[in-house]
């Protein structure tokens, strides 16, 4: 069913070369070398950004809006940590809720009978299963997403093509920026709460409510 491979109003924020380079710059992990990601890539859509975000649900909590491309990590305030994700055919079938119980570094990835039987020449040779490393299609980090205990085959990952991001792609699930799944793996905790908008809720969270009339 799916595959494990898988605001408006905002003023843009100043930002630095040196910032840059920390946010987006090669940076080695775990003795791999993150490429950098290119600056035609990034755009300002896609940079990792604190925004407004007007939501009841917990600090902590994941939302994905596959339709806007965008994943909100709430905070607290009225605030989230706003990422740009590609999203893959599987990821706009996906919608409701669902929980983190582990996640994973430089992640193992096996394609899924569907993409055998689709394109054997192209998955074939790893039907066993590819190690992690720079050119596994998970990245450099994966979130598992179960529902009811049960994995939903959901993956929230990194990527190894980074001019992905902020498009819709014919496969996969959610993936991000390797540098913002690694900022990302290092904010969420084990059980997080996970929440996929559908297309009707898309944008849900960015337009601050109505305030109530008071009473007399």
């Amino acid at each position: 069913m799916l595959l494990t491979a898988c605001a408006p109003g905002l003023s843009k924020p100043e930002r630095s070369d040196a910032m840059e380079d920390a946010l987006y710059g090669a940076t080695e992990d775990h003795g791999r070398m993150i490429p950098a990601v290119p600056e035609a890539a990034l755009g300002d859509r896609n940079r990792r950004q604190e925004v407004d975000y007007w939501t009841d649900e917990a600090p902590g909590t994941i939302i994905v809006d596959p339709f806007s491309r965008f994943l909100y990590l709430v905070l607290e305030n009225d605030r989230a940590m706003r990422y740009g994700v590609a999203v893959g055919e599987q990821g706009r079938s996906f919608s409701g809720e669902a929980t983190i119980p582990f996640k994973r570094e430089w992640p193992r990835w096996t394609p899924t009978p569907n993409m055998l039987k689709r394109d054997p020449d192209l998955y074939e040779p790893y039907r066993r299963g590819m190690e992690g490393g720079l050119k596994n299609p998970l990245g450099a980090r994966a979130l598992y997403l179960f529902r009811g205990g049960r994995d939903t085959l959901y993956r929230i990952h990194g990527t190894n093509n980074p001019f992905s991001i902020g498009k819709a792609v014919s496969s996969g699930c959610i993936r991000l920026f390797n540098q913002d799944i690694v900022d990302l793996h290092e904010r969420v905790r084990a059980g997080a709460r996970v929440r996929v908008l559908t297309e009707a809720e898309s944008g849900k969270g960015t337009v601050p409510p109505i305030a109530k009339p008071a009473s007399n």
